[in-house]
């Protein structure tokens, strides 16, 4: 705002002060000329009623013919004050009386021809500056017998009378500064108030416009001028305050649509981006931040490529298919599978439906790609939790519909045993039917229960799973299984109780998981060898077969979702492994295979100890 003040303050001075030089400068221009011409037609007159005196003098003098006379008063003339010289000159210009000495008989230059009185600036003896006033002396009849008749002669000679010039400049000079300083006082004096009011009604109302312009400028939307008054300056300072307070409206009607738009996105589950046609970032929600571990608000404005591809430049259209780039060719949606980077340069498989947005910006149309991102890793997540709901509605089922009459048919065989026991001539045998009998009824009691276990769903909170007990249970719902396909499964568990926190449903899922892998390995019979062990940090659990093994080529992608190769020709569903690992994974676990093509595989599952851990805190 200063800077604005000090050019106004700048420009109004300069321009103020030019005039006044320009309007001096023309004033003095037109005041000396005139100045001088009034005292040119001051100095005539006088020197008129001078010369009306020398005249009669002369004419007197003449007709008397008293020359020394005249001469004398010549001389008396020039030396008043103010004259330098007194002379007379005859029609032709020679010099007949001077007060001067020595200049009787001079020849003038230019003698005057003029029949009139002239008064004029001009240079004098010595260049000396003087104002000399020419002034004819006529022929009268009084004079024709010395200088003949008027008609003829009319001149009878020229008086000449040069003043001194020096006075009448100095004269010129201090009047006209005189009339200048008076002129500039006055100007100054417009000046200052001129300042004045410019400072008070112009400059100090710019200023309050000025700062409150900069701090809405920066942010602050409560800057507001407020001036008084009804001038035009005033009505422009209150239009300012209104049109801040529908700014400040609008403003914030545009960030609560953007708060929404960005609340809708970050709402859905997928990984959502809006790309332009320069393959610029223009929007992203929470989810996509999540699957590529972002800050938050720090990938707007990138490019596309280097987030998720890590890449410098434009992914190669013939190499990769790049949703931007098919989009803006055929304007329809699409979708693709790629592997996306995260900041740390871990990878991961996601699947992009992609489509074309239109809009108008700059007041041109342009194209934007939508993107959908899903995590192939949560997708089987996903599957995960449903199959575990499935198996767990199964369960319910079956506790409904088995156990329960079970438990019923078991309370009936019990009072059946008691009367029998109490019948002496009852045979024995049927006592011990009635024993193996109520031996089946529990073991089918246990399998429910079992499945029970088997398709509960995970607990809000970690619990202490014993691994052991997990891995019987769930191998033993699968023994009729083994016995149809050849298969025979050993157990080998060299601890007693090993523990780990985790959820008991998903470790029994992983185990059922790792088994039917086995067996589908194992299409003509084999061994399956179950064993678990501590080292003194992990829990290692094992699961060995004798099957067709895995190809090299294929072990980098067994565990990646959708992927099935397996040995007995049935197209499988690819998900079992990828659900097993991102289980144990999310326990701080991880899964190992090792394999050879034809001879079999092991699978090595390792779990954190929790039996060691609260021995080590203890």
């Amino acid at each position: 705002m200063n800077w604005i003040a000090n050019s106004l303050n700048r420009k109004f001075i300069l321009g103020t002060t030019s005039g006044l030089a320009f309007s001096s400068l023309v004033f003095l221009l037109l005041y000396i000329p005139l100045y001088e011409s009034e005292l040119e037609g001051a100095r005539a007159d006088t020197a008129n009623q001078v010369n009306n005196l020398l005249q009669v003098s002369l004419e007197n003098a003449m007709l008397k013919r008293d020359l020394p006379g005249l001469s004398e008063m010549v001389k008396k003339l020039g030396a008043q004050e103010g004259i330098v010289t007194v002379f007379i000159t005859n029609p032709a210009g020679e010099i007949r009386f001077s007060s001067r000495e020595g200049d009787f008989g001079k020849q003038l230059d230019n003698p005057y021809r003029a029949t009139r009185l002239t008064t004029q600036f001009t240079r004098g003896e010595g260049g000396l500056e003087v104002l000399r006033s020419i002034n004819p002396v006529h022929n009268k009849p009084a004079c024709k017998e010395c200088h003949g008749p008027a008609e003829k002669n009319p001149i009878n000679g020229i008086l000449y009378v040069d003043y001194d010039a020096l006075p009448l400049r100095t004269k010129v000079r201090n009047t006209t500064l005189m009339l200048m300083s008076a002129g500039a006082l006055i100007v100054i004096l417009n000046l200052i108030g001129g300042w004045w009011f410019i400072h008070s009604n112009i400059l100090r109302p710019v200023k309050h416009l000025t700062h409150a312009s900069e701090e809405m400028i920066k942010g602050n939307l409560q800057a507001r001028v407020a001036m008084q008054g009804s001038d035009e300056l005033s009505k422009l300072g209150g239009t300012f305050d209104l049109m801040a307070d529908r700014l400040r409206e609008k403003l914030f009607e545009l960030e609560e649509q953007k708060g929404f738009l960005q609340a809708l996105v970050d709402a859905i589950p997928d990984g959502i981006r809006i790309i332009d046609d320069d393959f610029r970032i223009v929007l992203v929600n929470k989810a996509y931040r999540e699957q590529h571990k972002l800050p938050d608000h720090g990938e707007v404005g990138a490019p596309c490529y280097g987030i998720t591809h890590n890449a410098t430049k434009p992914c190669p259209p013939t190499l990769t298919s790049c949703p931007v780039h098919e989009i803006l060719q055929i304007k329809k949606p699409i979708k693709v599978v790629h592997q996306h980077y995260r900041t740390d340069l871990s990878t991961f498989e996601v699947e992009i439906f992609a489509a074309p947005m239109e809009i108008t910006q700059g007041g041109r149309e342009k194209t934007l790609v939508v993107e959908s991102i899903r995590d192939l890793a949560k997708a089987v997540k996903y599957s995960q939790e449903q199959k575990l709901s499935e198996l767990g509605r199964l369960a319910t089922g079956v506790a409904h519909e088995i156990h329960n009459p079970l438990a019923s048919v078991k309370l009936a065989l019990d009072a059946t045993k008691n009367t029998v026991d109490a019948d002496a001539d009852c045979p024995d045998s049927i006592s011990q039917h009635l024993e193996l009998i109520d031996e089946e009824i529990n073991t089918c009691i246990k399998i429910t229960g079992k499945l029970l276990k088997l398709g509960s769903p995970p607990p809000e909170n970690l619990e202490l799973v014993d691994i052991n007990n997990a891995l019987h249970e769930t191998l033993s719902l699968l023994k009729w299984q083994a016995e149809q396909n050849n298969i025979s499964i050993e157990e080998i568990y060299k601890e007693k109780l090993l523990r780990t926190l985790a959820s008991d449903s998903e470790i029994r899922m992983v185990a059922l998981n790792l088994a039917q892998n086995a067996f589908h390995a194992m299409p003509e019979g084999g061994i399956l060898t179950v064993t678990s062990h501590s080292d003194g940090k992990k829990i290692v659990i094992q699961f060995t077969d004798t099957g067709a093994g895995i190809r090299a080529k294929d072990l980098p992608y067994i565990f990646d979702p959708f992927f099935s190769r397996r040995a007995d020709d049935v197209k499988g569903t690819g998900l079992g492994l990828s659900i097993s690992i991102a289980i144990i994974e999310k326990y701080g676990g991880a899964i190992k295979v090792e394999s050879e093509f034809s001879v079999g595989s092991v699978f090595t599952v390792e779990l954190p100890d929790a039996g060691q851990e609260l021995e080590v805190n203890l």
